[in-house]
C-alpha cells in the first residue's frame, strides 16, 4: 500500500512550524525542511537556514529568514499555511 502524500505533507507542516522552545525542535524543523526543498517548495538559502538553526531549539527561522531577507517565497507560503 502507498502512502498518502498529502497526509505526509500536513505531517511535514505540523513539524517545520513547531514553535521555538520546544527541545528538538530545530532538528525537527530542519528535517520538515528537507522535505519540502525535496519536494521543490523550497530553496538551498532557505533549506541553509534551517539546517544552521537546528540545534538551536530556541530560534524561529521565519523571524531569521525575515531578517536576511531571503526566503521570501517559503516565506509566503508559510503564512498561507498558517492562516489557513
Amino acid at each position: 500500500m502507498a502512502a498518502d502524500p498529502e497526509s505526509e505533507t500536513r505531517a511535514q507542516w505540523k513539524l517545520v512550524t513547531l514553535p521555538p522552545g520546544i527541545e528538538w525542535s530545530g532538528r525537527a524543523r530542519y528535517a520538515a525542511a528537507m522535505y519540502f526543498y525535496m519536494q521543490g517548495d523550497m530553496d538551498a538559502q532557505t533549506l541553509e537556514v534551517y539546517r544552521y538553526l537546528a540545534r538551536l531549539d530556541e530560534e524561529d527561522p521565519a523571524d531569521v529568514l525575515r531578517r536576511y531577507r531571503i526566503g521570501a517565497d517559503w516565506l509566503d507560503k508559510l503564512s498561507r499555511f498558517l492562516a489557513g
